[in-house]
């Protein structure tokens, strides 16, 4: 089960960006990231800070017709696979994507990925995005597993 759930608003882009360049800089080798929310939420653009915080530097854009890529940082640090599970039918497409092999020296980023990829580790952190009418996205941070809390504690202060 998930521990207490965490929100933040969003006002500007800039504001999902720097949000996802601090979420980058805490990941390490091994974290599993979900993004949920509807086309239009964010999940990309929170997807292009992490990769930022991470040191990764390229073009991020939604992998959803290649389903997944592998992105390097310019120095040390893990690998950015980011993935787009849209198109994805159920369990056994994710086990061809071997995406548990990449969890052991990447950190994941999977959109789209609830009730799909949480099965690859009981320690994940869920990212849930929606736009308000007033065009602020929120996004609400629900640690599963251990460590997630403490980290988010110190991401969000």
């Amino acid at each position: 089960m998930s521990a207490a759930l965490k929100t933040v608003e969003l006002p500007q882009e800039s504001d999902t960006l720097e949000f996802g360049r601090r979420l980058g800089a805490a990941l390490r080798a091994g974290d599993l990231l979900l993004l949920d929310g509807p086309l239009g939420a964010g999940k990309t653009v929170l997807t292009r800070g992490v990769a930022a915080g991470m040191g990764v530097t390229g073009r991020i854009t939604s992998p959803t017709f290649v389903i997944a890529r592998v992105h390097h940082p310019d120095g040390d640090g893990p690998a950015l696979v980011h993935v787009d599970a849209y198109r994805l039918g159920g369990i056994d497409e994710i086990d061809d994507l071997d995406l548990d092999t990449d969890l052991t020296d990447a950190a994941v980023v999977v959109e789209w990925g609830e009730g799909l990829a949480d099965q690859l580790s009981d320690t994940h952190l869920m990212v849930r995005l929606r736009r308000r009418e007033d065009d602020v996205r929120e996004l609400t941070l629900e640690p599963h597993g251990e460590g997630w809390t403490e980290r988010l504690g110190e991401l969000t202060g």
